[in-house]
This record gives structure tokens, C-alpha cells and sequence, in this order.
């Protein structure tokens, strides 16, 4: 709001540019899902130029809900120790952090930037989650905000209020936080008295920041100079048009496709209007009939129009246009597709090379330090001390399935190209010499050679013999490794059953005897 930064630039404070906050109206629009610069138009029908509305695909709100849902989602885990951990999670759970921080950073991606920001109210610790129309930064070093106001409207009995919160920096280094509350007429703020019970300024006797910045780790290009963060679709406002103008279009492909049926006139019921004319009558709620005049050379019966509609076409074009922002809003080539109708969110696993994986890690790295910050300023407002260890575990579940790598990693001890104790050391954190002494009969090369009853079967190798069934090298391997997961428990009797028949190309029934050595 341009009051607010002519205040504070009044007050003495290094405000932004208010030209800025038209960029975040820009954004809001997009997030909102309406621009009407693009998306109400004109379009001339041949007499006159009519309105239009063109239908979207909303993608302004799925990508900043996507990113926050890959980034803080109910998988998150915050820990500290012990003594404070209990407490700190209870102010959190009473905040409603879990969801609502989970929508700030969604408002943060798509607006640019989101904060944190924790107070009292009586006893209570209270945290408000602030988005970027309202953060009004006032000094920064090497871009990180270092102290900042926040604003809010609110009406009440019919006047418009602002509230305003400063945070700034005394000579000390310690927070001091101001409460202002305005009555604000146009672009002018007028002092009035602050709520019951709020201060006017409060000294926090502390340099640790009662508010904590989010915003998408990327290059704020907008402005280079500025300490606020841009859209995460900033630089895509392009391709979202695409995909509006495109689905706007494979609309209208139906809306015009739709079957019509000319009538000529002589087949038609008249009816005659109250200024002597004759028009064709027709049930009102049939809009598929029209009745046409037909020339003496026509001929005179109903004609049917199935216009061909170009669903394949523009189902491709949607694709192309949905992988074209995906790319420019750091999700990779491939995170969503256009099916029945609808736009789906890929749910494959992520690469470790891909471009999504790169930049969710990025993006991490930010909001990891702000959550860190916040936890300490909720500590501190409890009275506790701050010098204690905070882990932020995000969820890498679409990163590794944990379920197929361990498969993987199963079938190549299957095919001899892992050692059992190697799972051991992955999985159940052992190191090298306690997964060692933790496998039972680890195969050595006697015990390969007790699979072939030739002594010219070379190991790992040729062909073996078990039993009377004259197994390859692989299949010996394969064997091998199933007898030893089955009897150190890693697999059920069924399971290895299904593998060794899989494995060596028998039966289910042969496999159950080769396991009870029944062969």
C-alpha cells in the first residue's frame, strides 16, 4: 500500500519502492486465476465486436500449491532437544502450523515472499503467518532482511484501519517492535488508538528476530536490489497464458463442434410474430435446429453437421504448453499432464539428477534456515534458552522409494552383483564387520562349489548341478542368494518359492522341494 511506505519513508526507514508492490498485484491476479488484461477480450463476430472471457487452467495456484506441497508437507519433521521440543510443538500445534504454514509457503512461491512472525498475546505465544503484499522491509544486508514492518486492513464500523508492526534494530543490537494503528482514507493514514491491551512499543531485550522471510530461492531479476523475493512463475507469466489460451481453445472446439441440423424453411412450423413477420417455430430448448431458406436448386430435406473436433490436437498442444511452465517454474519437463479433462501431477519418483530434485533442494536450504529461526523465537518468547540444535528432516519420499530400492538392491544380490552384508550396512546401519558376523552361512567359494557335483564347474560361472538339475552360472548365483535370504528370515517361504521358480525356470511345486530339499 503506497501509504504505508510514504509513512515509513517519513518515519526515516529505507522502505522499497512502491512500483514493486504493482509486480505482487501482478502475481495475485495469476494465483486468483483471473488477469482481465488477458483474460477478457473483444472478438469481432462480423457486425460488432463482442465481449469474451477466456477459460483457464488455474495453473497460478497449482504450481505454488504443488511446491508447497513437496516442500512442507505433514512428512516435515522439526526436532530439538529434548527439554525444549515438548514445549515448542505445543505452541506450534496451537498456532495451526502444520496447515498454515504449509499455505504461507504456497503464498510465498506464487507472491514471491512470506514471513513468520511471533508475538504474545497475554501469556499465550502466538505466531501469524504474513504474506508478501504485507511486508514492508526496511534495512537488509547482503539481502537478508534485518529489520521489517508489517501491515494489515481491517474494518471496523464502516472505517477502514491499518495496523502496523515494526520490528527494528536499537543502538544495543537488541528487537524493539512498535504498534501503530491508522485510519486510512485513500492513500492517507490518520493516527488512531491502538486495541486494549496492545503496547506501543515493546523492547525485546533480544537480537534474535521475532519475524523469519521465506521465499523461493531463486534470483529476484525484477530488481535486483530488492531483498524481497519474486513469483516462482515470475518469469512464466508467458507460459501461462499458453496454457490458457490453448485450453481456452479446446473449449470453444467443443462449444462450436456440438451437431446442428438445418431445417428449410418449407419443412418448418411458422409462427407469426406481432409485426406481421414469419419466423420458424421450434421448442425453445432445442438450439441444435436451424431453418434455412433454400434456393430452387437446393435440395429440399434435413441436413445434419457433425463438425470434427480436434480433441487430439489440442490435447497435445496442452501438454506442450503444461511441460513448457512446468520447465520455467523449476518443476522439471514432465510434472503434469492434461488427461479426461483435467490437469494430474505426475507421481512417479524424482530423479536424483532431475531438475525438480536440484531444485527442491534449493529451495530447502531457505526455508530450513527460517523454520530453524522461528523455533528459536518461539523458545525465547517461552522464556527458554536458544543455544540448542535444530533438525529440519524434509520428506524425500518422491526422491527414493524405499520399498523399489530395496527390491533393486535385492535382485542384485540375487544376480551376484551385491554381498548380502551390503544390505545390512544400508538398511539397519551396521557397519562392515557387524553386518559380516550378522549373516548366517555367508556363501564363500566352497559353498558355491557345493551347488555343482562336477570339479571342473568353475565359480560364478559354466553350469552346476543341484540335485540331479543342471543350473547355469547366473541361475547358481541367483539360488544361491535366495537360500541365503530365506534363511536368515529376510524373505517367507512363499516369497522364495515364487523367486526360485523364476530364477532356474521351474514349476512353484519343484521350487517348494529345491527350498525343503526334497530334489
Amino acid at each position: 500500500m503506497r501509504a504505508i511506505t510514504q509513512y515509513l519513508k517519513m518515519q526515516g526507514y529505507g522502505a522499497i519502492d512502491d512500483s514493486y508492490y504493482s509486480y505482487i498485484d501482478l502475481w495475485l491476479k495469476w494465483y486468483k486465476g483471473k488477469v482481465s488484461a488477458f483474460h477478457d477480450y473483444q472478438q469481432y463476430n462480423g457486425r460488432k465486436k463482442v465481449r469474451r472471457t477466456r477459460k483457464g487452467l488455474g495453473m497460478g495456484k497449482t504450481v505454488p500449491e504443488d511446491w508447497a506441497n513437496l516442500l512442507l508437507n505433514e512428512k516435515v519433521e522439526i526436532t530439538m532437544q529434548e527439554s525444549v521440543h515438548k514445549k515448542v510443538w505445543e505452541v506450534l500445534d496451537s498456532n495451526d502450523f502444520r496447515v498454515r504454514a504449509n499455505q504461507l509457503v504456497e503464498l510465498a512461491f506464487a507472491l514471491g515472499t512470506g514471513a513468520f512472525v511471533e508475538y504474545k498475546d497475554g501469556d499465550q505465544v502466538m505466531v501469524d503467518y504474513i504474506r508478501a503484499g504485507m511486508v514492508y522491509p526496511l534495512s537488509w544486508d547482503n539481502g537478508v532482511i534485518k529489520e521489517c514492518a508489517f501491515a494489515s486492513e481491517k474494518v471496523d464500523k464502516k472505517q477502514k484501519k491499518v495496523y502496523l508492526n515494526i520490528h527494528r534494530l536499537n543502538e544495543q543490537g537488541n528487537y524493539v517492535i512498535e504498534n501503530k494503528m491508522f485510519i486510512r482514507n485513500g492513500n492517507n493514514l490518520t493516527p488512531t488508538e491502538l486495541p486494549e491491551g496492545v503496547l506501543e512499543e515493546v523492547d525485546t531485550e533480544s537480537d534474535i528476530p521475532r519475524f523469519q522471510i521465506i521465499k523461493p530461492n531463486i534470483v529476484n531479476n525484477v530488481d535486483l536490489d530488492c531483498p524481497m523475493g519474486i513469483s516462482v512463475y515470475a518469469n512464466a507469466i508467458d507460459q501461462l497464458e499458453g496454457c490458457d489460451l490453448v485450453y481456452d481453445s479446446y473449449c470453444n472446439e467443443f462449444r462450436l463442434g456440438k451437431k446442428r441440423v438445418v431445417v428449410p424453411t418449407t419443412m418448418a412450423r411458422m409462427l407469426m410474430e406481432e409485426d406481421g413477420s414469419v419466423t420458424p417455430m421450434f421448442d425453445d430448448n432445442d438450439v441444435e435446429f436451424y431453418a434455412i431458406q433454400m434456393g430452387d436448386t437446393a435440395e429440399n430435406k434435413l441436413h445434419e453437421i457433425n463438425m470434427e473436433i480436434r480433441a487430439e490436437a489440442h490435447d497435445r498442444g496442452i501438454d506442450k504448453a503444461l511441460a513448457l511452465l512446468s520447465k520455467k517454474c523449476g518443476l522439471g519437463n514432465d510434472r503434469y499432464m492434461f488427461e479426461n479433462g483435467t490437469v494430474k501431477t505426475a507421481t512417479e519418483v524424482v530423479s536424483v539428477k532431475s531438475d525438480l530434485f536440484q531444485n527442491l533442494k534449493k529451495h530447502e536450504s531457505v526455508l530450513e534456515s527460517a523454520l530453524v529461526d522461528m523455533v528459536r523465537a518461539v523458545a525465547s518468547l517461552l522464556g527458554l534458552k536458544t543455544d540448542f540444535e535444530v533438525t529440519v528432516s524434509f520428506d524425500d519420499s518422491i526422491i527414493e522409494d524405499a520399498d523399489a530400492e530395496k527390491q533393486r538392491f535385492l535382485q542384485e544380490i540375487r544376480d551376484g552383483v551385491r554381498q548380502r552384508w551390503e544390505y545390512r550396512v544400508k538398511y539397519f546401519g551396521e557397519d562392515e564387520k557387524k553386518a559380516r558376523s550378522m549373516i548366517i552361512d555367508e556363501p564363500t567359494d566352497d559353498d558355491l562349489m557345493e551347488f555343482d557335483t562336477s570339479s571342473n564347474a568353475p565359480h560364478g560361472g559354466g553350469t552346476a548341478e543341484v540335485q540331479g538339475r543342471l543350473l547355469n552360472g547366473a541361475q547358481t548365483q541367483s539360488l544361491i542368494a535366495i537360500m541365503a535370504q530365506y534363511s536368515t528370515s529376510q524373505i517367507s517361504e512363499g516369497q522364495a518359492i515364487n523367486l526360485i521358480s523364476t530364477a532356474i525356470g521351474v514349476s512353484k511345486e519343484e521350487a517348494a522341494k529345491i527350498l525343503r530339499g526334497d530334489l
